[in-house]
């Protein structure tokens, strides 16, 4: 028979603890602090008269007993935390059959304990050992991070000169807000001894990119020879290497690299300091930690660019967003100008890029839920990622590619909400040997450069007899060649 209950007159209780041993005494030593009532049952004499020594209210109970809490309070959350799968499988039914509505976190003493417990209705299930690796792991990433940013700093507290921040070609606001941040870590790194200058090639034609740039007063420069021999010092930041979605000679030596993306295989840059890390959502959200860690004090503008930067890369957070991603926006959110991002966010669109989102619409043509557009020729071609997001909302497509053709290069921009692919590799895998090609699992890009046909005039005439075979090689690789037509 259980123990006689002693001094409970409470109907009801916060906590109880099936089974005591040292994970139990340690969730007691944490609940205790917040002061609330709490009930430890375990089946070892010894043990409880030893809670009891240290103050604990302790029942001596075998926790497999069917009349377990029998003439105990009801408790609102129940831990069952003993070392015996069979005694916490037995303690759970009790808990669950008496009270249903008792929130229950148990022990799993082995990864098969897991799922039956989980079956038996435990609210949370806890294995330390996975618990432990888990943690280990979070200390250790955080310490990495730590020492990255540390390194970083000392890196640029050791230079004068002048810092050349390359964006990608077209930058978007992941790549320039990362330069301001890189810009603001380097100045005060080297106490000022150190200028920045924030360099592109392409064109900024999104029209939020340019509302973004306008509205912050960023100054940017266009990347030349002269301005490159007039650096010290270089720094990629949101592209992996030397002519890897900028047009560095894959030769140049670069200084700092920080990226996000894992396009194909690792590049082989040599640096002095690297940071890639295909893992989280944004390059911006480097840059914010390496704030956070360096405790740098992030003024507003940089604060404003920076938290757009990973909201634009994220797509609002609903894409390849990670829990450091939202942790270092809620960090960044009190620091910005809420006025300056809702003027960045609601920008007028340009005629062409409208021209280009109907044009795209138009010659749409689907095929087993993947769609093609020709959007023909371009100069805007942050019109096509635009494109991209719109179709890949038709009811039906799961693939989204949208292409186009500019003075130098055919533009292919994709979006994908099949969990089956990942575009970025694919993409990278049709079109990485024949130009620039990745990106992530639901959006991706490319760049063919038309090395040869640069001097032809009709565009749109060259992308019609040149994109079929280019787009097999996709076609290909997702099995839609040998399959029956059934384009819209």
């Amino acid at each position: 028979m259980p123990e006689a209950v002693q001094n409970v007159s409470k109907e009801r209780i916060k906590y109880i603890i099936l089974g005591c041993g040292s994970t139990g005494y340690n969730v007691a030593e944490e609940l205790v602090q917040e002061n609330e009532d709490l009930i430890i049952v375990d089946g070892d004499e010894k043990r409880v008269e030893d809670l009891r020594d240290r103050k604990y209210e302790a029942l001596v109970r075998d926790i497999r007993d069917p009349h377990l809490l029998d003439g105990l309070p009801v408790p609102e959350i129940a831990f069952i935390l003993s070392n015996d799968k069979d005694a916490n499988i037995a303690a759970l039914r009790s808990v669950k059959n008496r009270y249903p509505a008792t929130y229950v976190i148990a022990r799993a003493v082995d990864p098969v304990s897991v799922d039956m417990l989980q079956e038996e209705g435990a609210d949370i299930v806890l294995y330390p050992q996975e618990v432990v690796a888990k943690t280990a792991i979070h200390h250790i990433r955080k310490l990495h991070s730590s020492r990255l940013a540390m390194r970083l700093y000392d890196l640029l507290a050791g230079w004068e000169g002048t810092l050349g921040i390359v964006t990608h070609i077209n930058p978007d606001p992941d790549a320039i807000s990362s330069a301001m941040a890189l810009s603001m870590i380097a100045r005060h790194a080297s106490h000022n001894k150190l200028a920045c200058r924030i360099l592109y090639e392409g064109n900024i034609g999104h029209q939020e990119n340019r509302a973004f740039i306008n509205l912050l007063e960023i100054k940017m420069e266009r990347l030349t020879p002269q301005v490159l021999g007039e650096c010290d010092y270089l720094a990629l930041v949101d592209s992996a290497a030397p002519g890897v979605n900028n047009e560095l000679s894959r030769s140049t030596r670069v200084n700092i690299i920080v990226d996000h993306h894992k396009n194909g295989e690792p590049p082989s840059a040599i640096a002095d300091f690297i940071d890639i890390r295909p893992g989280v959502g944004a390059t911006a959200s480097i840059m914010t930690q390496y704030l956070m860690e360096l405790d740098i004090p992030v003024s507003k503008t940089v604060a404003t660019a920076l938290l757009y930067g990973i909201r634009a890369d994220t797509r609002d957070f609903k894409r390849n967003v990670t829990p450091q991603d939202l942790s270092y926006a809620a960090f960044l959110l009190p620091l910005t100008d809420s006025d300056l991002l809702g003027k960045i966010t609601s920008p007028s669109m340009s005629q062409e890029t409208l021209d280009i989102l109907g044009t795209a619409v138009r010659n749409r043509k689907i095929k087993s839920g993947y769609l093609f557009s020709n959007v023909g020729y371009v100069r805007n071609r942050d019109a096509l990622p635009q494109a991209a997001d719109l179709l890949i909302q038709l009811e039906g497509v799961n693939t989204a590619i949208v292409y186009g053709i500019g003075d130098q290069q055919i533009i292919i921009s994709g979006r994908n909400k099949d969990i089956r692919l990942h575009l970025g590799n694919v993409m990278g895998e049709a079109f990485g040997t024949i130009g620039e090609a990745g990106g992530h699992a639901t959006m991706a890009a490319a760049s063919i450069p038309l090395n040869y046909f640069t001097m032809v005039k009709d565009k749109e005439e060259l992308l019609q007899l040149i994109i079929d075979p280019v787009l097999k090689q996709f076609t290909n690789l997702v099995g839609l060649d040998g399959e029956d037509k059934d384009e819209i």
